[in-house]
């Protein structure tokens, strides 16, 4: 399980992704989502661009993303 730490208010998809290792690109989460291989909290996603909060979890290639706060 991959954890991403939030910088901000919310991380979209495709970025997620990419910090987590799962892709090499963004041409290559693009592909990912269209596809339909990728799911967000249980539920397919067909949009790149979705914004993921702390709490969210991205599934893709039996691998799990954890969004999680920054703690100050």
């Amino acid at each position: 399980m991959e954890i991403i730490i939030l910088r901000e208010e919310y991380i979209k998809l495709g970025q997620a992704l990419k910090a987590a290792g799962l892709v090499d690109s963004g041409v290559e989460a693009k592909y990912a989502v269209e596809e339909g291989k990728v799911k967000v909290n249980g539920e397919v996603v067909m949009q790149r661009g979705k914004k993921l909060y702390a709490g969210d979890t991205v599934d893709f290639h039996g691998q799990t993303i954890c969004i999680q706060e920054r703690i100050s």
